[in-house]
């Protein structure tokens, strides 16, 4: 049986413990480093072969978004293109540029009200690793505090895969004829029988496991935006593949079309919307500790943007997973303003949605809302 205790007692041989940080070399308190708008900064530079065990960063700037303008990447053994890249906050837990608490095994996002962000994913190297955070703010970052823990090793095995972490987004469009007809409210549902109009958040190419997800969905309607499944192929496989799921609450291993707060320490929904229905941002994350999905040479991985594709959903996800290099090349990142929220709706939107719908009504002096 292992756990995170069952081997502390054991004495290790040729491991080192180090850290990198943002210790003031002075000897005075302002232990930080200062980033400028554009500018790209080495956290960590580090030679030879170990293992990253620990990340924390916490930062102050002007720029409220900056957790979206902040790009942090990662590269290891001297490679060229990014195994990591993304926007800070997403990385962490929070999406869409926001601070608040989440807490996972892997990944959390602590007090002062989620302002400490920390990661324990282990991360092997074998000759040098390299990570870096670019501000693409046009503020500077006045303060960036960090710790990077991590243990050299005289050698790294060959089995030791190498930690990937790929942010994608996508502004879903409404695929089948039927139109936005979840739960068959319109009418008959139409059957889907293919993952190409998927939203897609692992497109990998290697031997590996995957080993995380973050999701984070803005829903512009009231609708539940959880009925699509995952579909994942494995090694070129054709559909419906070795993995096909049943709904989008059901991957991150709740039921029945939650809307709380349930945090553990593999799976749940770190943010939840406080409109009508299903309507804003929900952030649900599972991580794969115990059961990771293994691939010898390929893995795609997608997931429906409801029934059969039939919303329109604003869609973010960070993908965590090991796997050998090197790795394919991840699509080149949007720009900052294309990394932008879309428009909240708002309540003076749904009131001219219902004044639509009355003038299609013909202006009743009583149209209560349910008329079809």
């Amino acid at each position: 049986m292992t756990g995170p205790l069952s081997g502390i007692y054991t004495l290790k041989k040729g491991v080192r413990t180090r850290r990198i940080s943002s210790f003031d070399r002075k000897g005075s308190n302002s232990d930080k480093i200062e980033i400028a708008a554009g500018e790209t900064a080495d956290l960590a530079v580090i030679p030879g072969a170990g293992i990253i065990k620990h990340i924390w960063f916490t930062l102050n700037t002007d720029d409220p978004f900056i957790r979206r303008n902040a790009v942090l990447r990662m590269y290891w053994d001297g490679e060229e293109h990014p195994s990591v890249e993304s926007p800070l906050g997403d990385f962490f837990g929070q999406g869409w540029g926001e601070e608040y608490n989440f807490a996972s095994l892997p990944l959390a996002a602590a007090p002062m009200k989620g302002k400490a962000l920390n990661c324990y994913f282990p991360m092997p190297f074998g000759n040098g690793a390299r990570i870096t955070l670019e501000n693409q703010s046009e503020n500077e970052i006045n303060s960036f505090y960090y710790y990077i823990d991590y243990e050299e090793h005289d050698v790294i095995s060959d089995e030791a895969g190498r930690f990937h972490a790929w942010w994608n987004r996508e502004l879903t469009g409404v695929h089948p004829d039927e139109g936005e007809n979840e739960w068959g409210v319109i009418g008959p549902q139409g059957n889907n029988l293919t993952d190409h109009h998927n939203y897609l958040f692992a497109d990998i190419e290697g031997k590996g496991q995957f080993v995380g997800l973050n999701y984070f969905v803005d829903n512009p309607g009231p609708m539940w935006y959880g009925e699509g499944d995952d579909m994942w192929l494995i090694d070129g496989e054709s559909w419906p593949g070795s993995l096909h799921g049943t709904g989008t609450e059901d991957l991150f291993n709740t039921s029945w079309s939650p809307n709380e707060i349930f945090l553990h320490p593999y799976f749940g929904i770190a943010r939840i919307p406080d409109k009508f229905g299903w309507m804003g941002r929900t952030h649900c994350y599972r991580f794969m500790l115990e059961d990771p999905i293994y691939f010898e040479k390929s893995l795609r991985a997608s997931i429906e943007h409801g029934h059969n594709n039939n919303l329109t959903l604003d869609l973010c996800t960070v993908a965590y997973w090991y796997q050998t290099e090197p790795h394919k090349m991840f699509p080149v990142l949007p720009l900052k303003e294309k990394r932008a929220n879309m428009p909240e709706i708002s309540v003076v939107d749904i009131h001219k949605w219902r004044h639509e719908w009355r003038k299609a009504n013909g202006f009743s002096p009583v149209l209560w809302g349910n008329k079809k």
